[in-house]
């Protein structure tokens, strides 16, 4: 691979690009390429310049390195089957990636899941994701992206709660899981496979997202510190439970679909 194809994160050049204009203060780009950890991320890329998509995790996992443990690994369905995995979100990155690690090789590299845009920057793994629908428009590209998705051998791996965990009365949880995934694993057939990861961000990472709800600021500051959190993880062990599959047929009439997202949020949380 030539050098110019090598990923490297360049904040200042970002800046320029996106505003030209404005002269941003060297100790802000000074700040935002640490807490981004740009040299970090820049050190892997190049002493890893071919590794892509599975591949591409395990390198970064080992770089970190990050172990787990699997429990009910027997629960996994058979590799004849397309599959929801449906996961709680308490890390906003590493535990995709684990999570991605985990189905792609049990799964011969079958597989995509959904991402934020913290992750879609990772072009090495751009094969495996699917850009989060943010504002849920219905445009025909998408729905047709979604259809051809579905409808593919590729099994799923999907955190309904679109964003990581927050922290509300001393507890750590997802918020809300959105339907979606149940409209889906009916529409195509496809049984959801219940996933506990074990984890959690910083008291700063948390403290700083209750004060930004308490000053009613719309835009997810914290979000800004994902990779931060990400490298605070280095070194950690992390456990990840495996629950039977719930056959798509389960989700009948008896509830709606919101309904139906919450009974599996309280499934997954149960399996602690």
């Amino acid at each position: 691979m030539s050098k110019d194809k090598i990923l490297k994160i360049d904040v200042e050049q970002v800046f320029k690009t996106r505003a030209p204009k404005k002269k941003i203060p060297k100790f802000i780009i000074n700040y935002l390429k640490k807490i981004i950890h740009q040299d970090e991320f820049n050190y892997f890329f190049e002493t890893n310049p071919t590794l892509k998509n599975v591949d591409f995790i395990q390198g970064a996992l080992d770089f970190l390195d990050i172990t787990t443990t699997i429990h009910g690994k027997e629960n996994l369905p058979p590799k004849d089957g397309r599959y929801i995995f449906a996961s709680n979100h308490p890390l906003g990155g590493l535990d995709g990636m684990i999570l991605g690690l985990l189905v792609g090789k049990e799964y011969d590299g079958k597989i995509k899941f959904f991402s934020n845009d913290l992750m879609m920057f990772l072009h090495p793994m751009k094969d495996m994701f699917i850009p989060v629908n943010k504002f849920g428009s219905q445009t025909k590209k998408h729905a047709e992206m979604m259809d051809e998705l579905y409808s593919s051998d590729n099994n799923l791996v999907t955190f309904p709660a679109g964003m990581c965990s927050r922290k509300s009365k001393g507890e750590i949880c997802d918020l809300e899981w959105k339907k979606n995934f149940i409209s889906k694993a009916i529409q195509y057939e496809r049984d959801v496979v219940p996933i506990y990861f074990e984890g959690k961000n910083s008291k700063f990472f948390y403290n700083l997202a209750n004060l930004r709800k308490f000053l009613k600021i719309k835009f997810n500051i914290e979000m800004m510190y994902l990779p931060n959190e990400m490298f605070k993880q280095r070194g950690k062990h992390f456990t990840i439970k495996i629950g039977k599959a719930i056959p798509w047929q389960t989700f009948d009439r008896s509830k709606t679909h919101a309904e139906w997202a919450e009974w599996m949020k309280e499934k997954v949380y149960a399996m602690q």
